[in-house]
């Protein structure tokens, strides 16, 4: 995270006005992670230090908010990437908060991403446990049998062991090609690319479009929104937080 001034950092947790921060740090009375803080321009990271004001815990309570994302092919999934590739985060330009993608879409694949600053309801949606749907609509090159689509259903073996029973329903067939949509309830990485390899069909399209209760819809690529109410606490009851 970004690291802030003391003075601001305070003035946003309703400590006191800035101006006020001043006199408190002259007086000795801010410590940061245990060590008193005299210096005016000192910075620290909020998402890592701890602060005091007279021996008493300040913290930022910042707003927990949901974010729906139609992410784009060639947009990556992780906050940091060395080849300074496009970020998700980089799409969410009104979003003040620090948010953090629920689960990971691979590069190539488009679809509906769920990001938030809620980290108990993040770690449950991706813990297989709790087994939350995901469905995707897959396109690969040739004509997949019965048998295969029936593979795929029961599970298909791979380096990191058997998947769990999965839905398959073939959308549309053509000349070399078939469409389908698949729904998975773990999340093993690039899963549904290395099941189709597994069975000889090799992806040329993925697309999420829904993620337990939430439907990506008609949103546009590239474009987010705020989860509804109601969307939030479907999230919550599918993932048995209420």
């Amino acid at each position: 995270m970004t690291e802030e001034r003391l003075q601001k950092y305070l003035a946003r947790a309703g400590v006191t006005s800035r101006r006020q921060a001043e006199e408190y740090i002259k007086a000795g009375s801010i410590k940061v992670n245990g060590q008193v803080i005299t210096e005016m321009g000192f910075k620290l990271d909020p998402s890592k230090d701890k602060v005091t004001v007279n021996g008493k815990a300040v913290q930022v309570e910042e707003e927990i908010v949901y974010i729906l994302l139609n992410k784009p092919p060639l947009v990556i999934t992780t906050l940091q990437d060395p080849q300074q590739r496009t970020k998700v985060t980089d799409l969410l330009t009104g979003v003040k908060q620090r948010v953090y993608p629920v689960g990971r879409l691979d590069y190539q694949t488009e679809g509906l991403l769920l990001l938030t600053n809620d980290g108990e309801l993040a770690h449950r949606l991706t813990h297989p446990s709790y087994k939350v749907a995901k469905t995707y609509l897959v396109k690969v090159k040739g004509n997949m049998n019965r048998e295969t689509q029936q593979m795929l259903r029961d599970g298909v073996t791979l380096e990191d062991g058997i998947t769990q029973p999965a839905q398959v329903k073939v959308i549309a067939e053509g000349k070399g090609f078939t469409r389908f949509a698949i729904t998975i309830r773990e999340g093993r990485n690039r899963q549904i690319r290395r099941m189709c390899d597994a069975v000889g069909y090799s992806v040329t399209s993925l697309q999420r479009v829904s993620f337990g209760p939430l439907e990506l819809g008609d949103l546009a690529l590239g474009q987010y929104r705020s989860l509804t109410k109601g969307e939030i606490t479907a999230l919550k009851k599918a993932c048995q937080l209420i």
